[in-house]
């Protein structure tokens, strides 16, 4: 197994690597292209803002090489919203794996955006990446935009307004929460993301 970790910049991409050590599970940060196309594995992650981690993929030329992977790849907070066609957070186009735009949570009058702690998902249809996990876990989220429900949604979360909590389309996968910071749940997700393909 060779897993490689896409270098966007994102502040979670150590506590990511720990979590897949201790999965005995060694990786590679890279903007390699051709590190990307052989890796039997591949995870995006992201903290920060739509425009900035796009740029920072178009300027490693890796805007068309997403796409058009065939192995695995899981897209993490950030990562998984970067699947989407376009995101409202600085109106940008994205990598359009996923039809569909991230729109900002709309909050209320008891809640704070960004939604940042523990709170749980349940499936939405067929959810690989959480086999052997029971609805109502709860895991770990930072974020202040989010996808709507829709084709792609595997799980739903609750912060206001339901959103996507895992995607999934074809070989590409994506989780709103960090699985990473996520306990023994996150630890399963990570799992079963790398015993897919």
């Amino acid at each position: 197994m060779s897993i490689a970790i896409i270098d966007s910049g994102g502040a979670n991409i150590a506590s990511l690597r720990f979590a897949l050590q201790r999965l005995q599970a060694e990786s590679e940060l890279t903007r390699d292209p051709r590190v990307l196309q052989t890796a039997s594995h591949v995870l995006l992650p992201g903290v920060g803002a739509a425009a900035d981690a796009m740029t920072r993929l178009r300027e490693a030329g890796l805007e068309s090489v997403i796409p058009r992977l065939t192995q695995p790849v899981l897209g993490i907070c950030l990562g998984m919203q970067l699947l989407f066609a376009d995101s409202a957070e600085g109106d940008v186009d994205c990598l359009g794996i996923i039809d569909g735009r991230v729109e900002p949570l709309a909050g209320g009058p008891d809640l704070t955006i960004p939604h940042m702690g523990w709170n749980q998902i349940s499936r939405s249809g067929d959810c690989k990446l959480m086999d052997g996990l029971d609805d109502g876990e709860y895991f770990y989220f930072v974020h202040s935009y989010a996808a709507a429900e829709g084709p792609a949604t595997r799980a739903v979360s609750e912060h206001g307004e339901r959103f996507s909590a895992i995607v999934g389309r074809d070989n590409f996968h994506g989780t709103q929460f960090h699985p990473e910071r996520s306990g023994a749940a996150g630890a399963r997700v990570l799992r079963n993301f790398l015993e897919s393909g």
